[in-house]
């Protein structure tokens, strides 16, 4: 079983918590532009310290390959750390250090000691267990609320466990996503329709294998439509295509219909003739799409279509946006399912976005508070919903 924070014996205990602070710093003055995942984290760090512990965090920022590297440092989120948490947090310069352990060992009740990005050590990617067995002299308890990288054997999300055999624990944050994907998995109130966004249909091969056994109907959007769209024998002009999964995409379609998954495809696209905000759109069938011009979103009737699938639907999944939203030309698809989504939860949908693009497109069109749940964890959830065990899970089980 996995325990929660209740269930460890937290007064004047010093707790090692795991986080995911990996959020986006300002390219000019390396500070965090979007606070959502400290956020996320304040319930189980206010409880710890509310319980009584002092508190050691430790987490990852970027990929800086396994050396320090400033631009990645953690100590340009602690000010960004002190003002959620409304108390002072002291920074260590290095994770393992003796400074840091000295830095630890002194903890008060209710004091937080940030330590260095983790990832500044080649041990943390490798799962190293000497590199986690100095990380776990921090603390006498362990809690890991990162789902974000829950999906990574790394040393400080997975290996650091084995040195708490007893006292460690899944945050408030890692228990609600987990409760959310399970909810969805295994007791979907019906119908059930998973939206499947993206570029390619490689990356959620897996996934939409997983998914035809669960839902009612599955809607494919994004550039990952334009390989199905040629499987069906269409035009597709220089959209993206996987040719080398065309015939995955055939055999989805089969299994989809044999299953009695309704499967729907955009029937037109947005189309520009070049890869650019500023270049010339205009709306085409998707099965007949002009040499030279690519689809980079949804097209009006493709909206209204996916649309009304949304509104008749009682549980929602979406994973991937519906087209090149980043450019503000073609953001319309991806807004539009979003409101289609926030629309059918007010109606008492249960909606489930699944992190990555997906999550940056409801805060970005402000509809984060209208829909069930977003997740901060876009390659962890996927995992998950592909029916995968996740390390970081996995390494929280204890025997009683």
């Amino acid at each position: 079983m996995i325990l929660s924070p209740e269930q460890l014996e937290l007064a004047g205990a010093r707790v090692l918590m795991r986080v995911d602070f990996n959020v986006p710093l300002d390219k000019e003055t390396l500070l965090p532009t979007d606070l959502t995942r400290i956020r996320a984290a304040l319930p189980t760090m206010e409880y710890v310290l509310n319980a009584g512990a002092s508190l050691v965090l430790c987490s990852h920022l970027g990929r800086p390959q396994g050396a320090a590297e400033d631009r990645f440092s953690l100590r340009h989120v602690v000010s960004s750390l002190e003002s959620v948490l409304n108390r002072k947090v002291r920074f260590v310069s290095d994770c393992i250090s003796k400074e840091a352990l000295e830095a630890s060992a002194d903890l008060q009740p209710g004091s937080v000691l940030l330590l260095e990005n983790v990832r500044f050590h080649a041990g943390e990617e490798s799962g190293d267990p000497e590199f986690a067995a100095q990380l776990a002299k921090h603390g006498n308890c362990y809690i890991n609320d990162a789902f974000g990288t829950a999906h990574r054997e790394h040393a400080s999300t997975a290996t650091i466990a084995r040195f708490y055999p007893q006292q460690k624990a899944a945050g408030f944050l890692m228990k609600a996503e987990l409760d959310q994907a399970t909810k969805v998995l295994n007791n979907p109130s019906r119908p059930f329709t998973a939206i499947m966004g993206g570029a390619k249909v490689s990356d959620k091969l897996l996934l939409i294998e997983n998914m035809l056994s669960k839902v009612d109907r599955l809607l494919i959007v994004g550039g990952m439509a334009y390989t199905f769209c040629k499987a069906m024998g269409g035009e597709i002009g220089a959209s993206l295509c996987e040719d080398d999964r065309v015939e995955t995409a055939k055999a989805l379609l089969t299994k989809a219909a044999e299953m009695g998954v309704e499967l729907v495809l955009p029937v037109d696209s947005v189309a520009a003739d070049a890869f650019s905000n500023e270049a010339p759109r205009q709306v085409v069938d998707n099965h007949r799409i002009p040499p030279g011009w690519m689809g980079l979103d949804l097209g009006p009737e493709s909206i209204r279509v996916m649309r009304d699938r949304v509104a008749n639907s009682q549980t929602l999944l979406w994973n991937g946006p519906a087209g090149v939203f980043e450019f503000s030309n073609f953001q319309e698809g991806t807004r539009a399912m979003a409101q289609a989504v926030a629309d059918a939860t007010r109606l008492g949908a249960f909606s489930l976005i699944g992190g990555g693009d997906s999550a940056a497109a409801v805060h970005a069109f402000g509809l984060e508070d209208q829909v069930s749940y977003v997740s901060t964890g876009g390659g962890a959830l996927l995992e998950l919903l592909e029916g995968q065990v996740l390390p970081g899970v996995k390494a929280l089980e204890v025997e009683l």
